[in-house]
């Protein structure tokens, strides 16, 4: 059994709205399909946004042979309570010795503790989908990026990005839009891989989100109104049935997206080559 720690990186209300337009909170589905990836994966879930949020009596990271960091509502620049509680956390985790994963907030948390910076993305933000995705000389070799062909869309929500890679980081893949798309660093004895895109999110999660994050979109021109909004959301929403193809095509989207292995690859590269390993040697 390999052993998860799953940190969800909303404070309370964001949790609340997400469970409210997915049905589960993002450190949930996080865990729901990592035991979808490794059905020998036991996940305890952790909301170091709250104040006095601690590990089940008993347990210590040590226990732990992987950390996973959700997406967040919250802004790294902010440099809020609950930021500083998770950047800690992050960086105790690495120091710790732990293999640790994160997308888009997760990859700016790791980023900015480790003395990097993250913030408002000045190309603006990506909504829907990062497009041309394309990894770098270092990311050509990376097991992270392993399986990927030399482009590939994917799943993308954010405003803020890694704007300076910390010290010593390796910048494995990017864009026109964003330099740092993934992202391989090392901080004390612990390893983090992370992406800026999503690579966990389904169809219908991305479209709810879609619609969570509707004055954003408009206020960037992404959408002329929330009309506009709402039909790409539900088209969105209607690729997740697998069965239509006049949808991908409309939206120029092909199978490193439309289906899930493909779609999920760098989360299946970090269990099979990080947490696995960890596991066998405890």
């Amino acid at each position: 059994m390999i052993q998860i720690l799953v940190a969800d990186g909303n404070v309370a209300e964001a949790r609340r709205e997400h469970v409210r337009a997915t049905g589960e909170t993002s450190a949930e589905a996080y865990a729901a399909l990592l035991a979808e990836l490794a059905p020998d994966a036991a996940c305890t879930i952790l909301e170091p946004a709250d104040t006095g949020a601690a590990l089940p009596a008993g347990a210590d990271l040590a226990g732990f042979d992987g950390v996973v960091f959700t997406g967040s509502q919250l802004h790294v620049s902010d440099d809020s309570e609950p930021v500083r509680r998770q950047r800690a956390l992050m960086r105790t985790a690495l120091e710790a010795g732990l293999p640790v994963f994160g997308s888009c907030w997760g990859v700016q948390l790791a980023a900015a503790a480790a003395g990097g910076s993250a913030g408002p993305n000045p190309r603006g933000p990506e909504y829907g989908f990062a497009r041309r995705l394309v990894p770098t000389g270092p990311g050509r070799e990376h097991p992270l990026l392993a399986g990927r062909p030399p482009t590939w869309d994917a799943p993308a929500m954010h405003l803020d990005a890694v704007l300076e890679p910390p010290p010593g980081a390796e910048v494995l893949a990017g864009n026109g839009l964003l330099d740092v798309q993934a992202l391989a660093l090392r901080l004390g004895a612990g390893t983090f891989w992370g992406t800026q895109y999503h690579p966990e999110l389904d169809f219908g999660a991305l479209s709810a989100m879609l619609r969570l994050s509707e004055p954003d979109i408009l206020k960037s021109g992404l959408c002329r109104d929330g009309a506009a909004l709402t039909a790409y959301a539900d088209e969105v929403g209607l690729l997740g049935s697998g069965d239509r193809p006049d949808l991908a095509w409309r939206h120029g989207l092909g199978p490193e997206v439309l289906e899930a292995p493909r779609r999920r690859r760098e989360i299946g590269n970090f269990l099979a080559h990080l947490v696995r390993p960890r596991a066998a040697r405890r």
